[in-house]
C-alpha cells in the first residue's frame, strides 16, 4: 500500500493571491486618489476594502484562499510602512517648532489618549476597544491602532470598530476644518498647527491643510509627525503594561503565551530612520521614493484592513461607539485648537 504524499506549498505561494489582491486594491485607492485628489490615498485604500469586504458573496473568497497573504499585508505592511514613516520626520524639525509647542503637542497627545480611552470605557465600548480608539483618535490614526494592538496581543476584532470610527472622523475633517477656518479667523500657520495637532492620518492632514495654502501645510505636517513620533513612547507603556498584566496572572499547566517586547523591532526601525533623517544628509531622490514607498506600503495594508472590517459590527455596537468617536473628536478638535492658537 503507498503512502499518500502530502505536497508542501511554499509559503510565499500562498500568500501571493491575497498580495496580489491587495496591490490591486492599493493601485485602485491611488487612482481615486488622481481623480479626486482631495480624497487622500490612504482612506480611498481603506474604504475600497471596507466596501469589498461587505460584499457577502465575497467573503468566504477573503476568508479562504485570500486570507493568508491579507493577513500578511495587514500586519507586516503596515508595520514596514511605519518603519519608512521615520524618514519623514527630522528632530530638527521639531526644534524648530519651539519648545513650549512641542512641550503642548506632547500633553496634547497624552491627554487625549486618556480622555479618550475614559469616554470610551464609559459608554462600555467591549474588550481593548477604548485603548485602541485612544491610540487612533490621539497619535496617528489607522497606523496607531495597528501598532498598539501589535504592542497589546490585541485579539483582531477589537480593532474593527476603532479602524472604523478613525477612518469616518478622519475624513469628516477634511471637510469640516476648512469650513471652520474663515469663521474662527485662523491664519495659515494657526489653521496648519490646528490640523496637525487635532486630524487622525497624515494623509488626512495633508488633505486638509493643503486647502489653505503652502504655509498651513509646512506646520501641520511638522506638528503631525511630531505626534506621530509619540506612537515610539506609547507603545513602549503599552507593552510594559501588557508584559505586567501576563506576569500577574495565575501559573496554569499550559505554556504562557510569549510576552510582547517593551519595544517591538518596527517602532526601533522607525526611530532608527528618524535620527537617520535627522543626522545624516539623506538625498531628496531618496526621500522621495521613500515617500512613495511608505505611502504604498500602507496604502496595501490599510485595503487589507478594510477587507477584515464588517460594517454590521459597527451597527451592533450601537450609537455607544458613534458617540464615543464623536466626543472625542470634537474634545480633541478643541483642544487642539487651543493649542494652536496658543502656540
Amino acid at each position: 500500500m503507498s503512502e499518500r504524499r502530502r505536497i508542501q506549498v511554499p509559503r510565499g505561494a500562498v500568500w501571493l493571491p491575497g498580495l496580489a489582491v491587495v496591490a490591486a486594491g492599493a493601485a485602485a485607492g491611488y487612482g481615486i486618489h488622481l481623480l479626486v485628489p482631495v480624497i487622500p490615498w490612504l482612506t480611498a485604500s481603506i474604504v475600497l476594502g471596507v466596501v469589498i469586504g461587505s460584499i457577502g458573496p465575497v467573503r468566504p473568497v477573503l476568508e479562504g484562499v485570500l486570507r493568508p497573504g491579507l493577513g500578511v499585508s495587514a500586519r507586516r505592511l503596515l508595520r514596514l510602512g511605519i518603519v519608512v514613516l521615520g524618514l519623514k520626520l527630522s528632530l530638527a524639525d521639531i526644534a524648530r517648532l519651539g519648545w513650549l509647542a512641542v512641550v503642548a503637542i506632547v500633553a496634547l497627545v497624552g491627554v487625549s489618549f486618556v480622555l479618550t480611552w475614559a469616554i470610551a470605557t464609559a459608554l462600555r465600548l467591549p474588550g481593548d476597544e477604548p485603548v485602541m480608539l485612544a491610540a487612533g483618535f490621539s497619535i496617528c490614526g489607522v497606523s496607531a491602532v495597528g501598532a498598539m494592538s501589535a504592542a497589546r496581543g490585541t485579539d483582531p476584532k477589537d480593532t474593527g470598530t476603532p479602524i472604523a470610527l478613525v477612518t469616518l472622523y478622519g475624513t469628516a475633517a477634511i471637510a469640516l476644518l476648512p469650513a471652520l477656518a474663515v469663521p474662527l479667523g485662523l491664519s495659515q500657520v494657526t489653521f496648519g498647527h490646528w490640523v496637525g495637532a487635532s486630524v487622525h492620518d497624515v494623509g488626512q492632514v495633508v488633505a486638509t491643510a493643503g486647502t489653505a495654502g503652502a504655509a498651513a501645510l509646512a506646520i501641520a505636517v511638522v506638528v503631525k509627525l511630531t505626534r506621530v513620533l509619540m506612537l515610539a513612547p506609547m507603545v513602549a507603556i503599552a507593552s510594559v503594561s501588557t508584559r505586567r498584566r501576563a506576569a500577574r496572572l495565575p501559573a496554569t499547566d499550559e505554556v504562557a503565551p510569549p510576552r510582547p517586547p517593551i519595544v517591538p523591532l518596527f517602532i526601533v526601525g522607525f526611530v532608527a530612520l528618524v535620527l537617520v533623517r535627522t543626522f545624516v544628509p539623506v538625498p531628496d531622490a531618496v526621500l522621495a521614493v521613500a515617500d512613495v514607498v511608505q505611502s504604498a506600503l500602507l496604502a496595501a495594508a490599510l485595503f487589507a484592513i478594510g477587507t477584515s472590517l464588517r460594517l454590521e459590527r459597527l451597527v451592533r455596537s450601537g450609537p455607544r461607539a458613534l458617540l464615543a468617536g464623536a466626543l472625542s473628536w470634537t474634545a480633541i478638535l478643541g483642544l487642539a485648537l487651543l493649542v494652536a492658537v496658543l502656540t
